[in-house]
């Protein structure tokens, strides 16, 4: 399973804004510093393309994907007869690794992919270790009985801090997705309309 395994900080400064998953305080103090950034140099202007460029890496980057497989969830969301930009939402939200981060399982995305992988993870009460793969609205997700004692989850699931969004619920262990997700619901400070610009030139 092809990932990118590098600095994500580095990304995150980049893009300048946190794609990590998790608060971080030394990247909160330089999120608006681009890496190698020369102290008080104008910035350029930034072109059209340059636009949807960056919104495109930082949607891509947000869910840990590689180009490949993101520009294969453009197309197929660009397929659909729905409007393409909730339906690129609606996509990336309802991978599995996602799903399983969204209910607070994993403190991170990166986490979350860990748990598939490893087999820790149970749909409708049977193992899947396939991050990419598509929930179902309906469908019930948890861990095995081991993950769910498992220490750092154990202390995960109490954080109060973190809401969940409206189209999961979690009770006892148990995650269900209610529905498909729209763009207010996720609320990622994405131009998604830019983003299906890019791969529309």
């Amino acid at each position: 399973m092809a990932r990118y395994t590098g600095p994500k900080h580095k990304l995150a400064r980049r893009e300048g804004i946190n794609i990590l998953g998790k608060t971080s305080q030394s990247l909160e103090r330089r999120i608006n510093v681009l890496p190698g950034a020369m102290p008080g140099k104008r910035p350029r202007k930034t072109s059209e393309y340059g636009l949807q460029l960056r919104e495109k890496q930082k949607l891509k980057r947000i869910y840990g994907l590689l180009e490949k497989q993101f520009k294969g969830y453009v197309e197929l969301a660009q397929s659909k007869k729905t409007n393409t930009e909730e339906a690129l939402v609606g996509l990336l939200e309802s991978r599995l690794d996602n799903i399983v981060y969204r209910l607070g399982f994993a403190k991170s995305r990166n986490h979350a992919r860990q748990l598939v992988s490893h087999r820790h993870v149970l749909v409708d009460g049977k193992k899947n270790n396939i991050p990419s793969y598509i929930v179902g609205v309906g469908q019930e997700i948890t861990l095995t009985k081991q993950m769910l004692e498992e220490v750092h989850v154990k202390e995960q699931l109490e954080m109060e801090e973190s809401p969940l969004l409206p189209f999961v619920s979690r009770s006892k262990g148990i995650g269900k997705y209610l529905s498909m997700p729209d763009m207010n619901d996720v609320g990622n400070p994405i131009d998604y309309q830019l983003v299906v610009e890019f791969y529309s030139r």
